[in-house]
């Protein structure tokens, strides 16, 4: 096998969890010839360090220590650092997930014509008032080879031009998460745990039913009449509101002097295991996150998306979602709430793969790595013709 290294980038804790696995797979068959690059996205003990802890993987072996105060700032920082750590130590390939401020690294590797793999790509919003659009758009067109979890993504990739040789059907890797670490019973709160959990943190007796609230996203946050939009939703409820809110969201609903309902109860981050337990235990979850979406249509808990656009509509096709749009101000709260505590009753079926996926795209990446066939930015396979067909004299 090459002395070449590979990389993967990795910078906010969704990617984290999702991309456990294949961690784990790519240090046990590469060895020193992998390295986990983590852009610095996410810094905070909370949003990092405890879920690298909770699914027992080691600490990457790059910290890049990107930072900024705006996105453009982190962006920069993300390139500047991460091409000069690719020019100083050059990859036979780099893989990417997702559509984050960490992905636009790709287009530090694009320059020094490195090899790019795209995890997560072909989804699409539509919405390109959305930075994370505009980011994996820009990544999968860059990529040489696209892991879509979907045949839809894969159809959606391929209708912007992309090849449909560069892209791979894998299924969703949180499926894989999610029966390892949760549906197996390695990763769970003891019943005991578990009443002290909510007692202590959230003054919720066990006996109570309760909702589940994550909120994040800036169309969301940074709005201070979404933000209202999303608590009148909150308070709709009639159970109890657990609220763990990212820093930045607490930082918003103090700056906006935003009344908390009664039935909230908020409290700082928490770790993976936490979470899972909360959501897996909840009559619903209302985020504007579209992992935990993705982990509630699995576990069986109904959600609300909180978004007015989204890259994962299959949610609603399936009958495990419905939309609240906080843009709008017609929205009838209690009817969204209503209708989405009634869909727990009514099983669905997800279509986000059988539990393989990790295990696809490290076969895939060992066997691209091993023949060094990364790729695919062919002129043959992008252009209906080839400045290569054409000699000098024509």
């Amino acid at each position: 096998m090459s002395k070449e290294k590979f990389y993967l980038v990795l910078g906010i804790r969704p990617d984290i969890i999702r991309a456990s696995l294949l961690v784990e797979n790519l240090r046990k068959r590469m060895g020193a010839n992998f390295s986990l690059i983590w852009s610095g996205q996410h810094y905070s003990g909370n949003l990092k360090d405890i879920f690298f802890r909770q699914l027992e993987l080691d600490a990457p072996e790059v910290e890049l220590g990107s930072k900024g105060d705006s996105d453009a700032a982190v962006v920069s920082s993300i390139i500047s650092r991460l091409g000069e750590y690719l020019s100083d130590n050059p990859p036979a390939a780099v893989a990417f997930l997702g559509d984050t401020n960490t992905v636009m690294g790709t287009v530090a590797a694009a320059q020094l014509n490195i090899p790019i793999l795209h995890i997560e790509g072909g989804m699409r919003s539509y919405d390109w008032r959305m930075p994370e659009e505009k980011y994996r758009k820009i990544a999968d067109h860059l990529s040489d080879t696209i892991y879509a979890y979907l045949p839809s993504y894969k159809e959606q990739a391929a209708a912007e031009g992309i090849p449909n040789a560069n892209i791979e059907v894998t299924g969703n890797p949180i499926v894989d998460v999610l029966d390892k670490y949760f549906i197996s019973g390695k990763l769970r709160m003891s019943d005991t745990l578990f009443r002290e959990y909510m007692d202590q943190i959230y003054d919720v007796k066990v006996s109570e039913q309760f909702v589940l609230m994550t909120c994040h996203r800036r169309e969301n946050i940074e709005n201070r009449d979404s933000l209202e939009q999303i608590l009148n939703l909150a308070k709709s409820s009639p159970y109890k509101v657990i609220f763990p809110a990212g820093y930045r969201t607490q930082e918003k609903l103090k700056k906006y002097d935003c009344r908390i309902p009664d039935n909230v109860r908020i409290s700082e981050p928490i770790g993976y295991l936490e979470l899972l337990e909360t959501l897996a235990r909840s009559q619903a979850v209302l985020t504007d996150s579209g992992t935990i979406v993705e982990e509630a249509a699995i576990l069986g808990i109904p959600s609300i998306q909180m978004r007015h656009s989204t890259e994962r509509p299959q949610v609603y096709e399936w009958g495990a979602s419905i939309k609240f749009d906080p843009t709008l101000y017609e929205n009838n709260y209690k009817s969204k709430i209503e209708k989405v505590l009634s869909l727990k009753t009514v099983p669905w079926r997800h279509d986000f793969g059988v539990g393989d996926a990790s295990e696809k795209i490290a076969n895939s990446i060992l066997k691209k790595y091993e023949t060094k066939t990364f790729g695919a930015h062919d002129p043959k396979l992008w252009l209906p013709w080839s400045a290569n067909s054409y000699s000098a004299e024509k």
